[in-house]
């Protein structure tokens, strides 16, 4: 089959969840024999035209020069672009600055739609762009041939407000087997003796409930924020905010995932505040990594992680969980959610998923 994927800033990933996924699966695809092709912004730092196998459409992206409105541009600049390449199927990743544009969607191609989170609900945005959020979330549910939720939690919604079938699949993980406790030198880190969160520093992921839980605890263990912060208005106001607790650190965005595996693997508490859309990748890459998570307790969360993690709903619960939790005392956690990866959200099975589901959509007239 001929692929294209739309709807990241490109691979490899030096972004979030959907671009971490792209690459993935497109990489899988290639190798399985399929001419896969990803589109990147312009601006993202890698330039070449192959991947790993898979081809690379460079689109214009000024996003960077004109700011919000530039996503809606680059996604326009995608889909024109996907209209001369004869595509068999478009994955699209996502609907919020490319679904007012569905009707330049190629006819000839199978448009599927990963729906993401309930965007319209994020708190960072004004009332009237989550009104046009929730607009556009109606517009991609209508202009898809295909739907997929990557969330128990999603396609209960969808199919709730919408009337509208959609394919669960959930996002992988690797289970991290080579912990490096010299990576923790960079960052003057001992093992087991800090906690830490990885997040877009984004008010619905809970950020600021935490620290203030942090900051009220008596335990000064360190606390990483694993996060971009610096371009980033709300995680410019965290960092001033928390600035007199020298235990807080803002290490800015990483994206090595090694890097990222040994934070986890070697921290006492994991903290995932993601309160918005599905199941998230690194709260999966968290349980594959040997973290004791401490999550937001809300459906999404709860879905994937079980009985096998602690929750939180205000700072007062943080509180308590940084000053009584210890990782070794609850390492039964930590083997059930392994075993979670293992058997039902391992990368090789997600691929496969996605790749059954993509060959039935494609026989369909």
């Amino acid at each position: 089959m001929k692929i294209g994927i739309l709807g990241t800033r490109g691979i490899p990933n030096h972004h979030g969840g959907f671009e971490q996924f792209a690459e993935y699966f497109s990489v899988f695809l290639a190798k399985e024999e399929h001419d896969v092709f990803v589109y990147n912004s312009n601006t993202h730092p890698y330039k070449e035209n192959r991947y790993k196998g898979v081809n690379i459409i460079h689109c214009k992206d000024p996003e960077d020069k004109i700011g919000t409105v530039g996503q809606f541009l680059y996604d326009l600049n995608c889909i024109l672009d996907s209209r001369k390449r004869q595509f068999d199927v478009i994955l699209q990743l996502g609907y919020t600055s490319s679904s007012i544009f569905n009707k330049l969607l190629p006819k000839s191609s199978k448009i599927v739609t990963n729906m993401d989170g309930l965007e319209w609900k994020r708190s960072k945005y004004s009332k009237m762009v989550q009104k046009f959020l929730l607009y556009a979330e109606r517009l991609a549910i209508k202009s898809s041939d295909f739907l997929v939720s990557d969330s128990v939690g999603i396609q209960e919604y969808i199919k709730s407000k919408y009337n509208t079938d959609s394919k669960y699949i959930a996002y992988g993980a690797d289970v991290f087997f080579n912990p490096q406790p010299k990576v923790l030198k960079k960052y003057s880190l001992e093992t087991f003796k800090y906690n830490m969160l990885i997040a877009r520093l984004e008010p619905e992921n809970n950020i600021e409930v935490i620290l203030d839980g942090v900051k009220a605890s008596y335990n000064n263990k360190p606390f990483l924020v694993v996060g971009k912060h610096d371009t980033n208005k709300f995680g410019n106001y965290l960092k001033e905010k928390y600035k007199g607790n020298d235990y807080i650190k803002f290490v800015g965005g990483i994206y090595d995932l090694e890097i990222l595996n040994n934070l986890r693997f070697f921290s006492n508490l994991y903290f995932h505040g993601h309160s918005v859309g599905g199941t998230n990748p690194s709260l999966l890459e968290a349980m594959a990594s040997n973290s004791l998570v401490v999550a937001n307790n809300n459906v999404f969360n709860k879905s994937i992680l079980q009985k096998d993690a602690f929750y939180f709903d205000t700072a007062e619960d943080v509180t308590k969980y940084v000053n009584y939790l210890n990782k070794r005392d609850h390492t039964e956690f930590l083997e059930r959610n392994i075993k979670k990866i293992e058997k039902r959200f391992n990368w090789d099975l997600i691929n496969k998923e996605y790749l059954t589901f993509i060959k039935e959509i494609n026989k369909k007239t």
